[in-house]
């Protein structure tokens, strides 16, 4: 039986992190990781150390919110920190398990912050700032990543929202 380790998407997410410049190696999970929940158990770490990568739309745009566990993402600050949402005429909503795999390359319960297949626009909770380390998604429902808020912003090049967890 071959590990998790070896899957495409978790390779790919490996290699983006190796290009970036950081240090971080994935981790295989005896158990699944598809929630932050999960995770959070499978790792021995508050749930709000754990990074949800959740896809959203806004019309045939496709925006990427990195939230705390804990928290929920506040669809309104994500749209008006991308620019996307009510103010540029499309409503901004959860995107659906076709949507994300086609835009990101990742299938719901192991969708990383790097790797995708696509470079999409990425908020990030500033409450992740609460924790010296957070974990993230590796590209399947086994594997994770451990990060930082400052790497993550440098990893995605996106932009901290005091407000997209609420």
């Amino acid at each position: 039986m071959s590990s998790p380790l070896d899957q495409a998407s978790v390779r790919r997410v490996q290699e983006a992190l190796a290009a970036s410049g950081s240090a971080a190696r994935i981790v295989a999970l005896a158990a699944t990781a598809r929630s932050a929940a999960e995770a959070a158990q499978a790792i021995g770490v508050p749930v709000g150390a754990i990074v949800k990568t959740l896809v959203f739309r806004a019309g045939e745009r496709a925006l990427i919110a990195l939230v705390a566990g804990d928290r929920q993402c506040d669809t309104l600050a994500l749209g008006r920190v991308l620019g996307a949402g009510a103010d540029a005429g499309d409503k901004v909503r959860r995107a659906d398990a076709d949507f994300v795999r086609a835009r990101t390359g990742f299938a719901i319960g192991g969708v990383a912050p790097v790797g995708g297949t696509e470079t999409l626009a990425v908020a990030i909770d500033a409450s992740l700032g609460r924790f010296a380390q957070v974990w993230a998604a590796a590209g399947h429902p086994h594997c994770v990543f451990p990060t930082t808020l400052e790497e993550l912003v440098r990893l995605t090049g996106g932009s901290v929202a005091p407000d997209l967890g609420v």
